[in-house]
């Protein structure tokens, strides 16, 4: 595909299953959260009474952004280069570390857009690449 010209350098899309995040936390406790998620995430995400379903849309989103930046998880981009808060009205705000904001700038890209969605089973996440 040919985006030359327009306004979006790249999509991702992810879907991650609830009880995925959910064994794995019980099974490597606060090490497995604190490698995934950022401080602000945690605090956002343990507040609520079942958690798992926001943590996973956010691990969603990590890895929807990784598809975005056409980079995966790994050297160029970690789980914790990229973090979704909420904004003033509920909707999901990124938040990009050092790292992730040297990658936006090296795409030639401004922000991210991100839709965030979940059931008791299933969390995705759609990420936009904005030029």
């Amino acid at each position: 595909m040919n985006l030359e010209g327009g306004n979006v350098l790249g999509v991702g899309v992810d879907l991650t299953e609830v009880q995925r995040i959910r064994s794995a936390h019980l099974r490597h406790g606060a090490a497995f959260l604190d490698k995934i998620f950022t401080p602000a995430e945690l605090k956002l995400c343990l507040a609520k009474p079942d958690p798992y379903p926001s943590l996973a849309a956010r691990f969603a989103a990590k890895e929807a952004a990784s598809k975005a930046f056409s980079t995966g998880i790994g050297a160029e981009l970690a789980l914790t280069s990229v973090g979704v808060l909420n904004g003033p009205a509920g909707e999901p705000v990124v938040e990009l570390d050092d790292k992730a904001r040297a990658l936006l700038a090296a795409r030639g890209a401004s922000h991210l857009l991100i839709s965030l969605t979940h059931t008791d089973t299933l969390a995705q996440a759609f990420v936009v690449l904005v030029r």
